[in-house]
C-alpha cells in the first residue's frame, strides 16, 4: 500500500471563489486526502430539519475534480445552538456539578438520548446524500472523543443510564437486577454503604471524602461503554449507505475510554499528533527534558501512539489525521518546530506503518479560537515553513519504495481497563498506568528495539523475544496462562493481578502466577525525591512491593530487598517502578540475543521489512553506519 499525504480543510471558512485554487495547490503539493465537514453542522442544518447541502456538494466536487480524495467528518462534536436550545439538558456536567456550557465544542453528554437521536438524524442525512459519492473515499466519526476532559458526565441522563448499566451487569429476576450481588461485589458493607435498590445509586462525585473505588471503577467502565455505543450508532448508519472505510481521530494520552473496543467497529484508527504541544502538557516530562526537546517533541511519545493505533486499527490500518505543522495555540508554551521536524515526524509515522499523514491545517484561520494555530499556509495564503517540508516528503514518497511492515521483536500489552484502575487508585501523586507502560516503552526504544503494542485481549505471543505486561491490576487467569506459555521472556508487575474484576484484593494474594509461589505481601508508594538504588544498576522510584517466595532474584535494592524475581521458566516479576537504567538492564539481562545497543541521546530507530529508519530528535549531528544524521534528520538504510 502506497503511503500518502493529506490535509484538513474548512471550505466553510473561506470564500467559495478560492476553493478551486486551494484544491489545485493541494494536488500540486502532492496531497491525496482532504478531511472536511467535522465542525460544520450549523452550515449543513441552519435550523431544525432545514438542510443546506449546496455548499458542501460544491466543495466535494471541487476537491474531487482536482483529483483529491475526501474524508468526510460527521459534525457531532459541535452541535449548534439550536440543538442545545432544543435539548438544554444535553450538556455534560462536570465532577463539581457544573454544566459544561455552550460556546466551544464537545458540549454534550454521551448518555443523553435526545442528543443521540439528533446525531443519528444528521449522520443519516449525510450518509444518504454522500454515501455513494465517488469523491468521498473515507469517513471520520465525530472528533477527538475525550479531548477537553469530556468522557465523564455527572448529569441526570448519565445517572439514569448508569443505573441501567449496573442492572445489566448484576442481573436478577426480571429487569430489576440483583442489588445484593452488587453490594457484595463492591464491599458496600464498608461505611454502611449497602443499597436497597439500584435507584439509590448515584454518581461517584460530590462525596464528602473519596467514594468507593469499585463504584468509581464501574462508572469509568460505564462511561467508556457509552462512548463506544455512541460511536457505533454513527458507524451503523454510515455502513448502510457507504462502502468507504470509517475512522475516528483519537488524541494523545486520552485513555478515558477503551479504544480497542471502539476500534472493533471501525476500519481505520487515526490519531492527532502534536509533538510540541504534547511535550508540554501530556508527556509528563521534567523541565530539563522539556527544554531539551522544546522544538522537537519527546523522542518516544509519538512513536508510542503510532504503535498503539496500529494495534487499534483493523488489520493494522492507521493514519495520522492531524499532524502538527508549526506552533499550536493550546499548550502552556507554543514554540516553532526545529527546521526539518515536520518531515521527521511524517517519516517516523510511515516507518511505524501509517497509511496516511494529514497535516492540520491547510490555511491558518484569521479568526476564533485557533487563530494562533499554524497551517501549511499563512492566513494570507503565503506558504508557511511546513509547506516546503510537506513538499519534500511528497517528492520522497514518489521516488522511494514503499515501507513494508514486519513484526517487532518486543511486544507490550496495553489495557485501558488497567489505566482506569490506576486512575481510581494511583496510591501516589502522579502515578499512572500509562506512565508505567510508557517508561518501559522508552527503555526499549533507548535500546534501539522496535515494539508492537498489543491489546490485553491478545492470547498468542509467537515470534516475540520479549513480552511486557506491567501494571495490569486485573489480569484474567487465561491471560496469565497464555503469558506463561509464551515462547519468549515475559516481564510483569508491579501491581499485576492486584485486584479482581470488581476491584477487590484477591486471595491468593497477587500475582498468583501459574506455577509460582511468589506473593506480594506489602505495597508502598514512594516520594519522588527518595529513590532507592538497585543492584546491579539503576534506581527505583514511585512504587515498591515487598515480595515473598519465587525463584532467582535478578535485581535487588542495595539492602538486599528483592525487586526483579523469576516467577516461572521465562517470566519475571518486577516488584517496583524502575528508572530507564534499571529497565534497560533487566531487558538486556533477559534477552541478550536481541543485539540491543544504547542509542545516542535523542536518536531512535525503527525496523521495517526492508529498512532500518533512524531519527535524530537531538540538536547534535551523529554518525550512523558511516553516514551523518543531522539534527531533525532521517536516514533510511537497507537492512
Amino acid at each position: 500500500m502506497k503511503r500518502t499525504l493529506g490535509v484538513c480543510y474548512y471550505p466553510e471558512h473561506w470564500p467559495e471563489e478560492i476553493w478551486a485554487q486551494d484544491a489545485a495547490r493541494m494536488a500540486d503539493l502532492g496531497l491525496t486526502w482532504v478531511r472536511i465537514g467535522e465542525f460544520a453542522w450549523k452550515r449543513m442544518e441552519p435550523a431544525p430539519g432545514q438542510y443546506d447541502w449546496g455548499w458542501l456538494d460544491r466543495a466535494i466536487d471541487v476537491l474531487g475534480a482536482a483529483g483529491l480524495r475526501v474524508v468526510l467528518g460527521t459534525p457531532t462534536a459541535t452541535p449548534p445552538a439550536w440543538v442545545v436550545a432544543k435539548h438544554p439538558d444535553m450538556l455534560a456536567v462536570d465532577a463539581d456539578g457544573r454544566p459544561r456550557g455552550y460556546g466551544s465544542r464537545r458540549h454534550y453528554c454521551f448518555s443523553h438520548a435526545g442528543y443521540l437521536d439528533e446525531c443519528r438524524r444528521i449522520v443519516r442525512a449525510m450518509a444518504e446524500r454522500y454515501g455513494a459519492n465517488p469523491h468521498v473515499a473515507a469517513w471520520q466519526t465525530d472528533n477527538e472523543y475525550g479531548c477537553h476532559d469530556t468522557i465523564f458526565s455527572y448529569s441526570d441522563a448519565a445517572r439514569g443510564a448508569f443505573r441501567q448499566w449496573l442492572r445489566a451487569r448484576f442481573p436478577g429476576q426480571g429487569n430489576d437486577g440483583d442489588i445484593g450481588a452488587l453490594n457484595a461485589a463492591w464491599g458496600n458493607v464498608f461505611w454502611s454503604m449497602d443499597y436497597d435498590d439500584f435507584d439509590q445509586i448515584g454518581l461517584p462525585n460530590l462525596t464528602v471524602t473519596e467514594p468507593n473505588p469499585a463504584h468509581v471503577h464501574a462508572f469509568r467502565r460505564f462511561s467508556s461503554d457509552q462512548v463506544v455505543q455512541f460511536n457505533r450508532a454513527q458507524v451503523e448508519i454510515i455502513r448502510a449507505q457507504s462502502d468507504a472505510p470509517i475512522a475516528h481521530n483519537y488524541m494523545g494520552r486520552i485513555t478515558d475510554f477503551d479504544h480497542f473496543q471502539m476500534g472493533a467497529d471501525l476500519d481505520i484508527a487515526s490519531w492527532d499528533s502534536y509533538p510540541l504541544g504534547f511535550l508540554e502538557d501530556r508527556v509528563g516530562a521534567t523541565p530539563e527534558h522539556q527544554r531539551a526537546y522544546a522544538r522537537q517533541g519527546d523522542p518516544d511519545f509519538q512513536a508510542f501512539h503510532h504503535d498503539l493505533y496500529r494495534a487499534v486499527g483493523k488489520d493494522g490500518r492507521w493514519w495520522i489525521m492531524e499532524q502538527q505543522p508549526g506552533p499550536v495555540n493550546w499548550a502552556p508554551y507554543n514554540p516553532a518546530p526545529l527546521p526539518g521536524m515536520v518531515r521527521l515526524w511524517t517519516w517516523e509515522a510511515f516507518a511505524h506503518g501509517a497509511e496516511a499523514v494529514c497535516y492540520f491545517r491547510w490555511r491558518q484561520a484569521p479568526f476564533a479560537q485557533e487563530q494562533m494555530h499554524a497551517g501549511l499556509l499563512r492566513p494570507d495564503s503565503v506558504a508557511a515553513e511546513a509547506f516546503a517540508e510537506a513538499e519534500t516528503v511528497a517528492a520522497e514518497l514518489k521516488a522511494s519504495p514503499d515501507v513494508t511492515p514486519v513484526q517487532a521483536p518486543v511486544a507490550i500489552l496495553f489495557d485501558y481497563d488497567a489505566d482506569a484502575a490506576w486512575a481510581v487508585q494511583p496510591h501516589g501523586v502522579g502515578l499512572s498506568y500509562f506512565g508505567l507502560v510508557f517508561d518501559w516503552y522508552k527503555a526499549c526504544r533507548k535500546l534501539g528495539l522496535s515494539v508492537d503494542i498489543l491489546s490485553a485481549d491478545c492470547r498468542r505471543f509467537d515470534g516475540y523475544a520479549l513480552v511486557l505486561a506491567p501494571g495490569m491490576m486485573h489480569m484474567p487467569d487465561d491471560l496469565k496462562t497464555a503469558l506463561s506459555a509464551a515462547p519468549g521472556q515475559v516481564i510483569v508487575g508491579p501491581r499485576t493481578g492486584a485486584r479482581d474484576a470488581d476491584f477487590n484484593i484477591p486471595t491468593p494474594l497477587p500475582p498468583a502466577w501459574p506455577g509460582s509461589d511468589l506473593t506480594v505481601s506489602r505495597v508502598q508508594s514512594m516520594r519522588p525525591d527518595m529513590p532507592v538504588a538497585l543492584e546491579p544498576v539503576g534506581r527505583i522510584h514511585s512504587y515498591l512491593e515487598q515480595v515473598e517466595g519465587g525463584g532467582t532474584t535478578l535485581m535487588q535494592t542495595t539492602d538486599g530487598t528483592p525487586v526483579a524475581v523469576a516467577c516461572g521458566d521465562r517470566a519475571t516479576y518486577m516488584a517496583a517502578w524502575g528508572d530507564d537504567v534499571a529497565h534497560m538492564a533487566l531487558i538486556r539481562a533477559l534477552v541478550p540475543d536481541l543485539a540491543v545497543a544504547y542509542m545516542p541521546e535523542g536518536v531512535r530507530r525503527r525496523e521495517t521489512g526492508d529498512d532500518m529508519f533512524w531519527f535524530n530528535y537531538s540538536t547534535q549531528a551523529v554518525e550512523i553506519d558511516g553516514q551523518t544524521l543531522d539534527p531533525a534528520g532521517v536516514l533510511r538504510l537497507p537492512k
